[in-house]
């Protein structure tokens, strides 16, 4: 179901304007690679613009003639699902299968060769053009340092090994069901940082004292809150009207954690409302990891 919008014959038709509806766009983050590139930028950009809803589609590794033809086609037999023209975000780095897909009708967003272009130019240098680059191997140690962090972060989770605390760079504290260990992955992932994350259980909550486990090492903590409605609202998916899922237990327990943290003097941020890549920045940049 696609809804119309109607604008005025000048301005720009805001969300607070009466004849403001929901717009439904069909968005495409294409490469030939692996698109990620395209996805994140692309996403990153879209987030500038409320109301708009997104019908997106990936397609990686668009490599051959024949993969950019039915890309087209694709993107083509779109018009007819949604109204307005299908936005594209690329990051294809040979120029004839670019060529193809941004002949199709589409509005074509080229998030590689704009820039390449000028960086060309800037430099006075051609680049390589070669496909895959920026999520390919390019250091064989910094990507055997991810894997180690990443292996780290799988072992030391939810307060497993902890004979190994000693080597990890940070230690994620919180109570359950506060992201601790998708944090945990994507700094290991993305950094190559050792992450441990460790569960305040609420006899430590009760006691408004550190687990004896990790007062050690008490210089590598890093708190997770979250607001006690969403936190209620993820533990219901997990346990169903159980005590655990309930709004008062939430508010206790956040309320708890959070008087622990300033108590113990522990850095920690609300989660509530920013995405997974804006914590990893906010405990790189609290931490002094560069």
């Amino acid at each position: 179901m696609t809804f119309r919008l109607i604008r005025p014959q000048s301005g720009i038709l805001t969300k607070k304007h009466p004849l403001y509806i929901m717009k439904i766009r069909t968005i495409f983050f294409v490469s030939d690679r692996t698109a990620i590139t395209a996805e994140t930028l692309g996403n990153s950009l879209m987030t500038q613009f409320n109301g708009v809803e997104r019908d997106r589609h990936v397609i990686p590794f668009v490599d051959t003639e024949a993969r950019a033809l039915a890309l087209k086609k694709r993107i083509n037999d779109s018009y007819t699902v949604n109204e307005g023209r299908p936005l594209v975000f690329s990051t294809f780095t040979d120029d004839s299968l670019r060529e193809i897909v941004a002949e199709s009708g589409c509005i074509f967003y080229d998030l590689f060769n704009d820039y390449i272009s000028r960086m060309e130019r800037d430099l006075r240098q051609e680049s390589s053009h070669e496909m895959g680059k920026s999520h390919g191997v390019v250091d064989k140690n910094s990507y055997e340092s991810r894997m180690r962090a990443v292996n780290y972060a799988l072992v030391n989770d939810d307060g497993a090994c902890l004979e190994h605390y000693q080597q990890a760079d940070v230690i994620l504290v919180g109570v359950s069901r506060t992201g601790k260990t998708p944090t945990s992955l994507f700094l290991a992932l993305q950094y190559g940082v050792f992450v441990a994350n460790f569960p305040i259980t609420d006899s430590d909550l009760d006691n408004c004292s550190l687990p004896r486990a990790i007062k050690p090492y008490k210089k590598k903590l890093f708190g997770l809150t979250i607001g006690a409605e969403q936190l209620s609202r993820i533990r219901e998916e997990r346990r169903p009207g159980s005590p655990y899922a309930s709004l008062r237990t939430c508010q206790r327990e956040v309320s708890q954690v959070e008087e622990l943290f300033q108590l113990e003097n522990i850095p920690f941020l609300n989660v509530t409302a920013i995405s997974i890549e804006e914590i990893a920045a906010q405990i790189r940049l609290t931490l002094g990891f560069d």
